[in-house]
């Protein structure tokens, strides 16, 4: 029985394609290969892979509606590859349902690092009673109770709002809009509201907040938590 994650890579450039497959069959995973968005779109709903590579260059459909295709037919992983600095794209493709995204040009370890990233975080680390264990930090969600290093950590409400949904997201992207909209709804100071308690959230969770090490800013994007700890 073949254990190897699928890697379903949808990519019209034969180079790019052909270089993203060796790098994967060679770190033990198994590739399939779309060359358009419907080829995607289909391959997507019947060889359920365990994580989709989305180009969004493709020349038969509108980039965000085949994100938008495959996402209603598939609930794999995505991670998107954009062109680099293009923020309003990866920031619009993640609102509607991708994990992470890639921005060319990539290296070798980019692309192996954020696969891994989004495959380990689509798994859920909460055990039997209810709590998520991410490096040091331990959330109990049944008791609305936080422990960094077997100590408690008091949290105000929003600031533990902040910190379960992150977690129960581990690895994923949040948009500032897609936080924003799920703590504190349609708020015109959401932006300045979730500034103010993420720094007092990082201060109580990180020993060094200027270099966080659970929770990760994707600048211009969002923020993501941090899967890849020990």
């Amino acid at each position: 029985m073949n254990t190897k994650p699928l890697v379903l890579i949808v990519e019209d450039e034969e180079s790019i394609s052909n270089f993203v497959s060796f790098v994967l069959t060679n770190n033990s995973f198994q590739v399939i290969n779309a060359k358009t968005g419907n080829e995607g779109i289909l391959m997507a709903a019947t060889c359920t892979p365990d994580i989709i590579l989305l180009d969004l260059g493709l020349p038969d459909i509108d980039e965000l509606e085949v994100l938008k295709n495959i996402r209603e037919r598939s609930n794999s992983p995505i991670i998107i590859d954009t062109a680099h600095g293009n923020e309003r794209e990866e920031v619009a493709a993640l609102n509607m349902g991708a994990n992470d995204y890639l921005a060319k040009p990539f290296t070798t370890d980019e692309l192996l690092t954020r696969i891994r990233m989004v495959i380990k975080g689509d798994t859920k680390f909460i055990d039997g009673n209810g709590k998520v264990v991410i490096g040091e930090l331990v959330i109990d969600y049944d008791k609305r109770a936080v422990f960094l290093s077997n100590k408690k950590i008091r949290l105000p409400p929003i600031e533990y709002e902040l910190l379960s949904l992150l977690s129960k997201n581990t690895g994923k992207i949040l948009t500032h809009d897609s936080i924003i909209k799920q703590i504190w709804g349609e708020n015109s100071d959401g932006r300045k509201l979730l500034r103010s308690n993420m720094a007092a959230l990082r201060r109580k969770i990180e020993a060094n907040p200027a270099t966080p090490k659970y929770i990760l800013a994707e600048l211009g994007v969002g923020y993501r938590m941090n899967n890849n700890l020990p």
